[in-house]
């Protein structure tokens, strides 16, 4: 009698190795941004304490110094107040590079709370 074989080959294998791979390696290029951007929205949290525009800056660019923030500067922010409060808004985008001519593009945005 034969017996129904089951389970997946040897090429299906390598195929779901590579998949995973690829996936491990984008993974790890992406989540340095994604640290440093939770850093940048805490650092324009710390911000909006200033009471004039160039404190507000002054107080970013100090916390991203701490933080070895380098995607974005106390020049690029965007303050504003809405209803009595400080709002510091910014906005930048990350490429990174993952073979020949392909590039992966993030786009952030946020506000401070």
């Amino acid at each position: 009698m034969k017996h129904q074989q089951r389970g997946i080959s040897f090429i299906g294998l390598l195929f779901v190795g590579i998949v995973l791979a690829c996936a491990g390696v984008l993974a790890a290029q992406v989540a340095p941004t994604l640290i440093e951007y939770q850093a940048i929205t805490k650092a324009a949290s710390k911000a909006k304490e200033g009471s004039t525009v160039a404190e507000v800056k002054s107080i970013f660019d100090k916390a991203a110094q701490i933080d070895d923030i380098k995607s974005i500067a106390g020049k690029d922010l965007e303050v504003s107040k809405e209803g009595g409060n400080t709002v510091v808004a910014f906005a930048y985008t990350k490429e990174i590079h993952m073979a020949g001519p392909a590039y992966l593009l993030l786009k952030y945005n946020g506000r401070s709370k």
